[in-house]
């Protein structure tokens, strides 16, 4: 599933979607280990955008104090 695209608003809601996905009991062991995966997958990129975003603001911050 691509989810390269989307915005980290986007991606937490995802997440939380799966999580209750995950807190069925009635959900298979294999449909459960494919949305683990893909709730793994979220977070990872989620905390990507994270990253970027304080790497992003250190710059600025630099700049604003060679200014």
């Amino acid at each position: 599933m691509e989810t390269k695209n989307e915005s980290f608003e986007v991606k937490l809601e995802r997440a939380k979607v799966i999580l209750e996905q995950l807190s069925n009991p009635e959900l298979s062991l294999e449909e459960g280990m494919k949305r683990y995966q893909e709730g793994i997958l979220v977070l990872k990129e989620a905390s990507a955008m994270i990253e970027e975003a304080k790497l992003t603001y250190a710059k600025l911050q630099e700049k604003e104090e060679k200014a």
